[in-house]
């Protein structure tokens, strides 16, 4: 059932074709028969606007395609009806692949490097965006940036989104995450990991992270730090309060788009008028489900609903 929300936009400036199949046991020098493949337009910004849209949403992508690559991708979106304002570009689209050993029930996950964008290429991408932000809207710039897009990249579009009223949710990792934070954003999510990279510390513990995440909010220009924890939940982090939500009980499959859909869902939620806390619970509903689908399957609404109630009681 459709939602009335407030307009949600998506930026992926590094799509990758998502192709996943199984075999019984990855081995060196050998022809590895596989079982069936699937095809998925992946991405940080176009799996959010995957998951808005199956949670009775409406999130238009802005999305870099080319070559013959990018031309399946283009299809595969139209076919999950995603509205789609491409930016065409010289370079052919990537694609990923992922593997699951049968016999171990382990993941194979192989990223490759995504095409060269020049200069006016970028720019477009950034335009692209910035003609779709309005005031009290919602934008979500996500992703690994391609070779000759700036690190700065992210937080050049959280200033065009500051200048035309809209929040700004950026979900990236490394310099260009921490160009990001300078800028301002109104909310990020970290795992642990990419935490300490930012503070400069290794953190063990659940209070480590914490005390890192509101130095993050205190530090610099950020709102909501949304932690991620892995098979642990999550932590939502604000300038007053903390909250931490366990994982609800699920078989995990295959954590691939688990993070792209628990932003998802918070952005929708917030979109909707929800309160932090209920954006955040819809979150974790949103991660834990698509971590229980297969390969590069995203989650189903109803499992979503399911899990949200049950993290409500």
């Amino acid at each position: 059932m459709a939602t009335r929300h407030a307009p949600i936009v998506t930026l992926t400036v590094n799509p990758a074709l998502d192709v996943s199949t199984s075999t019984e046991q990855v081995t060196p020098e050998h022809k590895l028969r596989c079982g069936p493949s699937r095809l998925d337009p992946g991405g940080g910004g176009v799996n959010v606007s995957r998951v808005v849209g199956r949670l009775g949403g409406h999130a238009p992508a802005v999305v870099a395609l080319g070559g013959p690559t990018g031309e399946a991708y283009r299809r595969l979106l139209d076919a999950d009806s995603v509205t789609a304002r491409v930016v065409s570009i010289a370079g052919s689209t990537r694609e990923n692949f992922t593997v699951d050993e049968t016999s171990s029930g382990e993941q194979f996950r192989f990223v490759l490097q995504g095409p060269q964008l020049t200069e006016d290429e970028w720019q477009s991408c950034l335009d692209a965006t910035a003609a779709s932000l309005v005031g009290g809207g919602w934008v979500v710039p996500s992703g690994s940036l391609p070779p000759g897009v700036p690190d700065d990249f992210y937080a050049r579009l959280a200033r065009l989104a500051h200048d035309a009223g809209a929040r700004c949710v950026v979900d990236a990792s490394g310099e260009a995450l921490v160009e990001a934070l300078r800028e301002g954003v109104y909310l990020v999510k970290p795992s642990g990991r990419e935490l300490g990279e930012i503070v400069g510390a290794t953190l063990s513990t659940f209070d480590e992270k914490v005390a890192a995440a509101r130095e993050l909010v205190g530090r610099h220009a950020v709102e909501v730090v949304v932690l991620s924890l892995g098979a642990d939940g999550a932590a939502l982090v604000t300038k007053h309060d903390t909250v931490r939500l366990a994982s609800p009980p699920i078989t995990v499959r295959s954590t691939v788009g688990a993070g792209d859909s628990m932003v998802a869902a918070i952005v929708l939620r917030l979109a909707e008028g929800r309160s932090l806390a209920d954006a955040f619970r819809a979150g974790v509903a949103a991660g834990a489900a698509t971590a229980s689908t297969p390969a590069t399957e995203l989650c189903d609404p109803n499992e979503v609903a399911r899990l949200e109630a049950l993290l409500t009681r």
